[in-house]
């Protein structure tokens, strides 16, 4: 494996190098880098980790003990490093050790970066800034060694840093008119500590800004409760001026049942003064006739939308014809734009969904493995169509219940994004109404192609004049200019979006460098992904995602295929390049074709020339020489044999 090193603790603790996981062992090895990690590359006493791998009565044993686990820990980030001799990564310090990590290498210091940042700035920059950084946190820090219940309090500081972070954020949004920035974050934090209660009074504040007033009634009404059941106390002076400022409003909003509007002031701050004439923002409006808007949650279309007019017509004509389609699933291989196509064609369709149109990113294939559950879809979407959380049932199959008779009575546009299989997304479907779903995949699975109402639309790669259309409208007079370089960038590219998209940025950011010169490293490359310079690591991501998800038998296979000549693969020519009998290899090829390869529909299956340059290089990587070249000997052979 190569590439630098980079680790996580705002969640589970993980450590990649390059884009590969690093198994990190023992739950007391993954205990010592956790702290390690907590302590951003400052020193980390023996003694300290003594106490931290046994809280009483440590072994005769412990410090020998620690010393093996920092001496596996240091081999398993630096590969080739013999037994006792001192890492580069992690280092040891007479009886201390640290790491030697950069603010990039190490998402807790990314997160410091980019909180410090919006604590600078006002207004939309510092919303986008606390959105950024709160988007790092996956779970509670070092969530996977909590056992339990219990956690070092280092872990209990850092939590304590999102939490503040989370009340900044709430206060940046609420001021700038932009709550639903932040609005998911909120409600996470408030979930994790139910009982701070300046957490939760900025959280009835912030569902009050989005529209939810009913919903933050509801909301203080569980929390007071639990406040009594657990602590036996009664809400503090924060919550109690959260609720204030949510019942002390007529009908119009401009007065209190006194006759005098009552003055705001953030959770936390002394009453009076300025702050608490302008808290929160005038345009607030918090009174009881307020309703919810309808959701309008879909992201922005693409500004360089281009081609795919066949699949947008099929839609339409799918819709048109069926009054019973209820979801369309846009499938296809990785970097193909399914994405980008979701939403414009989403875009195009809102106008006939005038109950709003709801989005979530299932994260199906994301690169940290935390797929979205159907429940934690659900309560979100449930929340958006203002169901109050303490009326959201805990049971999956009355969570959906409940989500289906409410799009019964709408008719709503609902876009899926990144599934991963059926299951993942058959609660996701309305049942009756007027409602659609739009979901994308990098698998055509059966789950929610089977029933009645939801149809597949196969993406290919773009041709070649909806490439050329694509980087016309990406590089202006450019591409015009210099036609022979465009028509090599794109026989390179393969018609994927992805890598269209990667040359135009690439070619945008560097004003030095022209199209001609790009076309020629790609060329020069010899159909490697090293062509795309600095951009080839983001094509390796993208691909890697779909890579991860094979069962070691179909990755195995996948390394291999580009020692077969390019063009269509047969099954005779892939069992014999893999070892395998034909039926092994018909099972794997359907595994390899859910995702990775193309069946144009002659029998044969073929690999895209980026697939199949990412697969060289992984099996370039990873493979010993003498099994590819007893691979390529059995291709020879096969080749023989049918001559």
């Amino acid at each position: 494996m190569t590439g630098p090193l980079s680790f996580a603790v705002l969640g589970p603790v993980r450590a990649w190098r390059g884009q590969s996981d690093l198994d990190l062992g023992t739950r007391q090895q993954r205990l010592i880098l956790a702290l390690l990690l907590v302590r951003a590359g400052g020193a980390v006493s023996v003694a300290e980790l003594v106490d931290l791998l046994w809280e009483s009565d440590p072994p005769p044993s412990a410090v020998n003990v620690v010393h093996r686990h920092v001496g596996m820990l240091r081999r398993r980030f630096e590969p080739g490093l013999p037994t006792r001799a001192a890492g580069s990564v992690l280092i040891r310090d007479g009886a201390e050790y640290r790491l030697r990590i950069d603010g990039e290498s190490l998402d807790l210091l990314r997160f410091r970066r980019l909180v410090a940042e919006a604590g600078g700035r006002s207004g939309e920059p510092a919303v986008k800034l606390y959105r950024e950084a709160l988007a790092l946190w996956r779970d509670r820090c070092a969530s996977d060694l909590r056992a339990g219940g219990r956690a070092h309090p280092e872990f209990v500081a850092v939590d304590g840093e999102r939490l503040a972070a989370v009340r900044a954020a709430t206060d940046a949004a609420l001021r700038a008119g932009r709550v639903h920035a932040v609005l998911p974050a909120i409600r996470l934090a408030a979930e994790h500590e139910p009982l701070d209660e300046a957490l939760q009074a900025r959280l009835l504040l912030a569902l009050a800004a989005d529209g939810r007033r009913a919903e933050a009634l509801a909301a203080y009404a569980g929390i007071e409760r639990r406040l009594a059941d657990e602590l036996g106390i009664r809400p503090g002076a924060d919550l109690r001026a959260a609720r204030d400022s949510l019942l002390d409003h007529d009908a119009d909003g401009s007065r209190s049942r006194g006759g005098v509007r009552p003055a705001f002031r953030r959770p936390g701050a002394p009453p009076g003064g300025a702050e608490a004439e302008s808290w929160p923002p005038a345009e607030l409006d918090l009174s009881p006739s307020t309703r919810a808007a309808p959701p309008a949650q879909l992201p922005a279309d693409h500004p360089y939308f281009a081609g795919r007019r066949g699949v947008v017509a099929a839609a339409a004509e799918l819709l048109a014809a069926d009054r019973r389609t209820t979801a369309l699933v846009i499938h296809g291989m990785p970097g193909v734009g399914k994405t980008t196509l979701a939403v414009h064609l989403a875009h195009l369709l809102a106008g006939g969904y005038p109950d709003g149109q709801l989005h979530a990113d299932l994260r199906g294939f994301d690169a940290s493995g935390a797929a979205m559950t159907p429940t934690e879809a659900l309560r979100g979407f449930l929340w958006s169509l203002g169901v109050a959380p303490a009326a959201i049932p805990a049971e999956p199959h009355a969570q959906a219940g409940l989500y289906r008779s409410l799009l019964a009575e709408r008719r709503m546009l609902i876009l899926l994004d990144n599934c991963r299989d059926g299951d993942q997304v058959r609660h996701l479907l309305p049942g009756t109404g007027g409602s659609l779903v739009i979901a994308t995949s990098r698998r055509r699975f059966t789950g929610v192609g089977g029933p009645p109402g939801a149809h597949p639309l196969h993406l290919d790669p773009l041709t070649d004049a909806e490439a050329r259309e694509l980087l016309t409208r990406w590089l202006g007079d450019a591409a015009a200019t210099e036609p022979a370089a465009v028509d090599e960038i794109i026989a390179r590219c393969g018609g994927l979006p992805l890598a269209l998209a990667l040359v135009a940025t690439r070619t945008v950011g560097r004003p030095g460098l022209s199209l001609p010169a790009v076309a020629g490293e790609l060329a020069g490359a010899d159909g490697r992904l090293a062509g795309f310079g600095d951009a080839h690591a983001d094509l390796e991501t993208s691909f890697s995602w779909s890579y991860r998800a094979l069962t070691p038998e179909a990755a195995r296979l996948f390394r291999l295929l580009p020692l077969l000549p390019t063009g269509a693969l047969s099954t005779e020519a892939v069992a014999a390049v893999g070892g395998l009998p034909l039926r092994v290899a018909r099972g794997l090829l359907a595994e390899l074709g859910a995702q990775l390869l193309v069946q144009p529909g002659d029998g044969r299956w073929r690999l895209h020339d980026l697939l199949r340059a990412y697969a060289a290089d992984l099996g370039e990587e990873h493979d010993d020489p003498a099994e590819r070249a007893a691979a390529l000997q059995r291709v020879h052979d096969h080749h023989a044999l049918g001559a």
